[in-house]
């Protein structure tokens, strides 16, 4: 089975000052034992370059060498792959949000959903609730644990 992972799950797992750190990197580390495959979005590492490095988000951000390093980390990991966006991206957003009102912080949300539902992966594990409005994931949080 495979599963992909939201950019705050990776946020935390690199932000020492989180009082979710802990538990979000030995969750990640753990993820690397085991025979599943994550599959990364590439929206979601791009996120995680925005957001780590952003001095209005955290006190102490990442510089981007490090927070590319981190990146480049979890790539070399062998069952870590990453996931591309089809021309048809569009269509299947469409098809997933044609009965939802998706605007603001939900559309990347959204733009994650339609990837991941165009490459088959149907688990998330994220600690963003709004994912649980796409109704073919399988959204888990591991933070509540």
């Amino acid at each position: 089975m495979s599963y992909s992972v939201d950019a705050n799950l990776l946020l935390y797992a690199s932000d020492t000052a989180s009082s979710f750190h802990p538990q979000a990197l030995d969750w990640l580390e753990a993820r690397f034992r085991e025979p599943e495959i994550l599959y990364l979005a590439w929206p979601v590492a791009f996120s995680y370059l925005r957001i780590a490095t952003h001095p209005r988000i955290f006190d102490s951000p990442l510089t981007p060498k490090e927070a590319l390093a981190n990146l480049q980390s979890l790539k070399s990991q062998p069952r870590v792959r990453f996931l591309e966006e089809t021309l048809d991206l569009l269509d299947v957003y469409s098809q997933l949000t044609v009965d939802l009102s998706v605007r603001g912080n939900l559309v990347p949300d959204a733009q994650l959903a339609a990837i991941l539902y165009k490459h088959g992966i149907r688990r998330l594990y994220t600690n963003d609730s709004d994912f649980r409005k796409f109704d073919f994931l399988d959204v888990r949080n591991p933070l509540a644990i």
